[in-house]
């Protein structure tokens, strides 16, 4: 944002001026030679700089509440400060003139694609098709994040400029080991949404700090990108939008340790919801571009031609995979390639064009360590909420007809295909075994068997497995016994994944793990990691940049990953095409983002 003109109160501070700080108000250009640039730093109001190298703070937005209002909060504070250590303050704003895009983009600068951050969107299945999800999410600048690499785990406190490196047997003991040491407490309720806390993505080769004897990392294939097993940021502030009731949220945590008093803490907290809001000020807000959607959105992409394996490597995995079946070494597996894209439409662009293109109930736009997620997942990994946990296996596809009459006729076909049916019932009961390793004793219930869910494109067979948690265990444990799922691995699920090592030539990554959140108030919702686009973020030596834009873009190479169930009929030609199918059919937000964002 470029500023040619503004007058404000600044306090100038550093080498050039006095030590002591001095107020003053100035006009641009004037006494400065060239326009000022906007920059967002961490816990600050928007800061600008000069060609002198003098900073300007901004005047914060600035929520007030009427006297009684306020003093009503700070009681409510203070008895909550008696029973715990962390205490969320919320302020609601009209959503009317900001989107979840928009804010997000507030919040991140569009250069700036390795800063950790999220957003999260929803479209649900309703009585009539697909409707929006009530809430969106987005967050920015983790206080903490912890990067976890083969047992070698960072653990980086921004707050405090501290970074400790440790060896560990699970990584994810050291997330559950920091919030063990919080007692939140609400002063009011919140939005039913995840409202701060741990964020991130879980990679498939998670499960070996699981099962660390059958699936070691020795045992890995080739590991050619190099990226974090777990990347998690801890988020204690977070904007929430309300679709319904057309509200924002702008919530920020407190941690009373931090503070001498708890009226110190409460003043503080105040700022920083206030320094908080006023990034997403209307004053603040930038320009997205527009684009224009010229495409079918209902059409697969061109065939991705550059994949992991060649099409008889596939093949011959497949027929491998077919000889452990009829040996009775398995009963299914899922054998999955990667596929690669080179691109100049950037990943946030790519990102709102997969919302058209592939609307689901989980879409995700997350920029991690080593990598960015572009998601748009249909499917539950792990759901813990107040003690209930939730596995809701998909299988079983069919494509969308074009009218209601075809959708009900594709229905019964699918529901009676004995083939994918039987494959559903086989994933319910791998379901129902890993919801009951950490449920109380007789609380694994089906709720719903073999629904039939509409989404875009597709129609997949649902079911429902839940169950009451351990009183002696945490959500952290219940994601443990999930990952991977069925749907991704097979059955039975270690020793598929034993030879999905051997017969796989690339680490899978973050496909088909998981990626979501974990809550302050110990609830947790994590998705399962396909139909996801990854973009690594580390030096590359062989991208190109096109200086024909206005913009002058670099090239992203866009990762993929798609699979296919093998059974013992399965014809390898066809899963070979079940993968392309699937891949092509994510890559059309990449065609989408091009023909709508790049400058031709």
């Amino acid at each position: 944002m470029q500023i040619q003109s503004l007058s404000f109160d600044v306090t100038l501070r550093g080498p050039y001026f006095p030590r002591s700080s001095l107020s003053r108000t100035f006009t641009f250009p004037s006494p400065f030679t060239k326009p000022v640039k906007c920059f967002s730093l961490k816990h600050t109001v928007p800061t600008f700089t000069t060609s002198a190298r003098r900073k300007i703070r901004c005047k914060v937005f600035s929520y007030h509440l009427d006297a009684r209002a306020e003093k009503e909060e700070l009681a409510r504070f203070v008895k909550a400060s008696k029973k715990g250590n962390l205490v969320p303050l919320q302020r609601a704003i009209f959503a009317d003139h900001l989107t979840p895009v928009l804010a997000y983009r507030c919040l991140v600068q569009e250069d700036d694609r390795e800063a950790p951050s999220f957003l999260f969107e929803s479209v649900e299945q309703g009585p009539k098709g697909t409707n929006m999800g009530r809430y969106s999410v987005v967050g920015a600048q983790p206080v903490v994040e912890i990067v976890a690499k083969e047992h070698s785990v960072s653990i980086m406190d921004h707050e405090e400029g501290k970074l400790t490196e440790e060896k560990v047997d699970d990584p994810m003991s050291i997330p559950r080991r920091i919030m063990d040491n919080w007692n939140p407490q609400l002063i009011e309720d919140l939005p039913d949404a995840f409202c701060g806390g741990w964020v991130g993505y879980f990679s498939y080769d998670t499960v070996r700090y699981v099962e660390k004897k059958k699936i070691p990392f020795s045992s890995a294939p080739l590991d050619d990108r190099g990226l974090p097993d777990i990347h998690l940021g801890l988020y204690t502030d977070v904007i929430v939008f309300d679709h319904v009731e057309k509200k924002a949220y702008a919530i920020h945590w407190v941690r009373l340790d931090q503070y001498a008093s708890v009226e110190e803490a409460y003043q503080d907290g105040k700022n920083q919801l206030n320094t908080f809001l006023s990034r997403i000020h209307n004053e603040n807000v930038p320009t997205l571009s527009a684009g224009s959607i010229v495409l079918s959105t209902s059409q697969f992409g061109p065939k991705l031609k550059n994949s992991s394996m060649t099409n008889e490597e596939y093949k011959s995995a497949v027929l491998e995979a077919k000889e452990h079946i009829l040996a009775g070494d398995i009963f299914q597996i899922v054998l999955s390639q990667r596929f690669e894209r080179r691109t100049f439409a950037d990943p946030f662009e790519i990102y709102r064009a997969l919302r058209i293109v592939n609307p689901s109930p989980y879409m995700t736009y997350l920029q991690a360590r080593g990598c960015i997620l572009v998601a748009s997942s249909p499917e539950i990994l792990t759901r813990v909420k107040k003690g209930n946990i939730v596995n809701r296996p998909l299988a079983g596809t069919v494509r969308r007809g074009k009218t209601e009459e075809q959708d009900l006729l594709h229905e019964q076909q699918l529901l009676s295909d004995e083939k994918q049916c039987a494959e559903h019932i086989m994933l319910v009961d791998l379901g129902r075994n890993d919801v009951g390793k950490v449920s109380k004793f007789g609380s694994v219930k089906v709720e719903k068997l073999m629904n039939v869910e509409r989404y875009s494109h597709v129609m997949h067979i649902s079911s429902t497995v839940t169950g009451e948690l351990l009183d002696n265990l945490s959500c952290w444990d219940a994601l443990r016994a999930a990952l991977p799922v069925g749907t991704v691995s097979g059955a039975p699920k270690v020793r598929a994944m034993e030879l999905i090592d051997q017969l796989e030539v690339t680490r899978r990554g973050p496909y088909s793990g998981g990626f979501g959140g974990v809550s302050f108030l110990g609830d947790m919702d994590i998705a399962l990691a396909l139909r996801t686009i990854i973009f690594p973020t580390g030096s590359r030596f062989n991208t190109m940049y096109s200086y024909r834009d206005a913009k002058q873009r670099r090239e992203w190479v866009a990762h993929l990953q798609a699979g296919a169930g093998i059974v013992a009929d399965s014809v390898p030609a066809d899963e070979q095409q079940e993968c392309e199918n699937k891949a092509a059919a994510l890559a059309r937000a990449i065609d989408l983002a091009e023909s709508a964002f790049l400058e031709q």
